[in-house]
């Protein structure tokens, strides 16, 4: 509605993921929108007077001020807690938005599965998201969705309620991941090629059955970690039928 009122909100409302959107190679966007007014941004509100009006239909209680006040239907509400951010803004600086621009991968924080999304669609997160960016996105998104990051690597994170583990960046610096170079460029490019295949045709249809390539970047992970038939037997043991 504010787009079609205004064309140029388009400019600062940005397609949002949540945690639980993320599935494994695809996502399920619920038609949420951020309004990415950070602070770093440096925004002229009144540039985007459509999402002016929008945002001061909440009142006072956008204000970041930390007081407490009477709102209209006389009950005591309060405003954002207090900082030095202009009304209309995030309370936190956000200056590491670019980051979202930017071909990236995107897991939930939390998960009792595998979900790595390599995401080229520029969506945001909420807090119950991680993304990664860098280089070799593709053969990465491959690596961690595969069968051998699931059954040598879990233990690595900590378990919670449930049967939850916990996904966060300080877990994912002890892993043994290969460097892509000359001796497994082979390996790493294919891997990457499947994840992008993969990736294009959830997009087409998120449900579609693409187990046929999952299986073909396992194999290929076998050999990029030079395991012997013994040791992948074993880990093809762990995979549900």
């Amino acid at each position: 509605e504010l787009v079609a009122e205004d064309p140029k909100s388009a400019e600062i409302l940005k397609p949002i993921l949540r945690g639980r959107d993320i599935k494994l190679y695809s996502y399920d966007f619920n038609d949420l929108y951020l309004i990415a007014t950070f602070p770093s941004l440096k925004i002229n509100i009144d540039d985007y007077p459509v999402v002016r009006k929008y945002l001061q239909s909440f009142g006072r209680k956008l204000h970041q001020s930390g007081e407490g006040f009477i709102g209209e239907n006389g009950k005591k509400e309060k405003t954002r807690k207090k900082t030095s951010n202009q009304w209309f803004e995030t309370q936190d600086q956000i200056t590491y938005w670019n980051n979202f621009e930017r071909i990236k991968i995107i897991y939930p924080n939390m998960t009792k599965y595998r979900p790595f999304l390599l995401d080229k669609n520029q969506f945001y997160t909420n807090q119950k998201c991680f993304i990664i960016s860098g280089d070799h996105l593709p053969y990465l998104t491959g690596l961690l969705n595969s069968w051998l990051f699931d059954f040598a690597f879990k233990e690595k994170f900590p378990e919670l309620l449930g049967g939850t583990l916990e996904l966060s960046k300080i877990f994912f610096e002890t892993l043994s991941v290969p460097r892509v170079n000359e001796k497994n460029k082979a390996v790493t490019n294919k891997i990457a090629e499947l994840v992008e295949l993969i990736t294009e045709q959830k997009l087409t249809d998120s449900g579609l059955d693409t187990s046929e390539h999952e299986i073909a970047i396992d194999e290929l992970v076998y050999k990029l970690y030079e395991l012997d038939e013994d040791e992948i037997k074993l880990i093809k043991s762990s995979i549900p039928s």
